[in-house]
């Protein structure tokens, strides 16, 4: 399965931000079935893939496998522009579950996620807590636990993670999940402005994201 790059316009790329993310005849197994076979694609700096098919076709099995928490049976997986870094540190995963402790704030809950995905000097791309909870609209409950936020506040407050530490390469699976129409909004423009610095997007969806632009990697597509 390959999805052959097509020439489109795309967004300048940050000076002395060169990045790609480059999959080689991937292979993956999962419960003794093999999910993912021969799967390739390159994503240059400010360029965004969107992944679909039917459930069960692999593509939250594809992105885990990218953030390195699945083993691969084959293949090679790259980022490019990395030499002297961990490839690790240059990746975002946002899974199905939104990877926040109920009992602390939406605050405290960022500002873990800040420090611990830091990497040394502060980088100008990072928003700060507030700001980014700013953008995903929920200043306002910066405060309050998020064990009584609606499932769509906690998506947003997910969301806001790729903010506050920024990282090249975003993994999203089913990121518009939960989200109304204007919490879309606020998603589409963050990826239009994550691009815009250099940043490349994977991401796993059923709908629409919002990205004009973007190339498909149909998974479990009949050739």
């Amino acid at each position: 399965m390959n999805a052959n790059p097509t020439p489109r316009p795309r967004p300048h790329a940050a000076r002395g931000f060169a990045q790609r993310l480059r999959v080689v005849d991937l292979g993956v197994e999962r419960g003794g079935r093999r999910v993912l076979d021969g799967v390739s694609f390159c994503v240059e700096s400010g360029e965004a893939l969107l992944v679909t098919g039917r459930n069960g076709a692999g593509k939250s099995t594809l992105l885990r496998s990218l953030a390195g928490l699945l083993p691969r049976l084959r293949g090679r997986v790259d980022i490019d522009g990395a030499e002297g870094e961990d490839a690790g540190a240059l990746v975002h995963y946002l899974a199905h579950a939104d990877g926040l402790k109920a009992p602390l704030t939406a605050r405290e809950n960022l500002e873990f996620w800040a420090q611990f995905l830091a990497c040394g000097d502060e980088d100008r791309r990072s928003l700060g807590v507030a700001e980014a909870l700013e953008r995903v609209g929920l200043a306002h409950v910066a405060e309050a636990p998020v064990a009584i936020l609606s499932a769509g506040q906690k998506r947003r407050i997910a969301l806001a993670r790729l903010l506050v530490a920024f990282r090249p390469v975003w993994l999203l699976d089913e990121p518009a999940s939960a989200l109304d129409r204007a919490s879309r909004e606020r998603l589409a423009q963050a990826m239009i402005e994550h691009r815009a610095l250099g940043g490349m997007i994977v991401a796993a969806t059923h709908e629409p994201l919002g990205l004009e632009d973007a190339r498909e990697l149909a998974l479990g597509a009949k050739s």
